[in-house]
């Protein structure tokens, strides 16, 4: 051999000829390009038919790993994403959101990840694409969805048939058989809660409902209503207003629920935050609290115990759901998808203080 030649054959393109990328084993195989990605590193969460099919499209193509590129994909894959979908005019919900960030932020550290949040409104039309782009990119290596993005069945079969790793928080039904999730038995919470609240001896109820169609609100109010009929009550001792879980909704939806002939003696609200714009309304409107009305909420928000009067409520525990999620998420890229979509039930408490008494009359 002469000096500067290997003795190993290298290979070398044909003049002309165009190399296939990993982008046309995606698009001939029917896959994303992660997926691709995944099959090539040899992943553990990819289903067999897939990594057979993306496999003979590889063969057929003669399709050849770029390591430069493999390389640079590898620094990108210790960052999950925590989705976050509102209206878009509503107020965060200052204690729900950030305590699924607290929760999830440090699960994924302690994991070894970095969390990243995506923000996405109910009224587009493409926000399921954009969480498929993004997983899809490679910048985020998994995802945890929240109401209401954890009750789409089809974007839940979406990232399974695309083998994206994804855990719901509070998922509904139907999406629990296809995705992991972690949450509570809403109903039976919504219960106790209405249980309470009757027991008091209170027959006119106000409830102060969640954004449509989010399944938590919903099952909570379920539950509320079938304490309700338990005890005996008409459906007419209970009226409902439509609020979006801001305290703007909790005073808005007080004061109508408040501006009728017969007044309800309890109002009972789906969450804190508009607990706390409840009893703002029936400050203002100069009611005692509890003598003249009782106020109820759902979280157990740090505000609600420094409230006056502190709020009766019932306990989520949201950062340790958040939490949860995120190591079910760090173990599917570990170890796989499991064989079966598992769901994990949290315990929920209620907590008494002073909003809630007997009614007066």
């Amino acid at each position: 051999m002469g000096a500067g030649h290997s003795n190993a054959t290298k290979r070398a393109d044909p003049p002309g000829i165009v190399q296939p990328t990993m982008d046309d084993v995606a698009a001939l195989a029917g896959v994303a390009r992660a997926t691709v990605s995944r099959v090539l590193s040899n992943h553990a969460n990819v289903r067999a038919e897939v990594r057979e099919r993306v496999m003979h499209v590889v063969a057929a193509l003669d399709y050849r790993v770029n390591p430069q590129a493999r390389g640079l994909a590898s620094k990108i894959s210790k960052t999950l994403v925590l989705v976050h979908c509102t209206t878009p005019d509503a107020e965060p919900n200052s204690y729900y959101d950030s305590a699924l960030e607290l929760g999830a932020l440090r699960a994924a550290a302690a994991g070894g990840f970095e969390l990243s949040t995506l923000s996405l409104f109910t009224d587009d039309p493409r926000r399921s694409d954009k969480l498929i782009e993004l997983l899809a990119s490679g910048r985020c290596a998994g995802a945890i969805l929240t109401p209401p993005m954890s009750d789409d069945v089809a974007l839940a079969r979406r990232l399974v048939g695309l083998g994206y790793p994804a855990v719901c928080v509070a998922p509904g039904d139907e999406v629990r058989g296809l995705l992991a999730g972690v949450g509570l038995d809403e109903e039976a919470a919504g219960h106790e809660m209405g249980a309470h609240v009757v027991a008091l001896g209170h027959r006119r109820l106000g409830y102060v409902l969640g954004i449509e169609g989010h399944r938590s609100a919903e099952l909570r109010y379920a539950g509320f209503l079938r304490a309700v009929h338990d005890a005996g009550l008409p459906e007419s001792a209970v009226t409902s207003s439509r609020g979006d879980f801001t305290f703007r909704a909790g005073v808005l939806c007080t004061q109508q629920l408040l501006d009728t002939a017969v007044r309800p003696s309890a109002i009972i609200c789906a969450n804190d935050d508009m607990a706390v714009g409840a009893l703002f309304a029936a400050h203002r409107m100069n009611l005692a609290v509890p003598a003249e009305l009782s106020i109820v909420g759902f979280d157990d928000a740090p505000i609600s115990a420094h409230t006056w009067p502190p709020l009766t409520t019932v306990h989520q525990p949201v950062r340790r759901i958040a939490a949860r999620a995120v190591d079910l998420l760090v173990e599917m890229l570990r170890h796989g998808m499991p064989a079966k979509a598992v769901f994990e039930s949290v315990e929920h408490r209620l907590v008494l203080r002073e909003s809630a008494a007997e009614p007066r009359d």
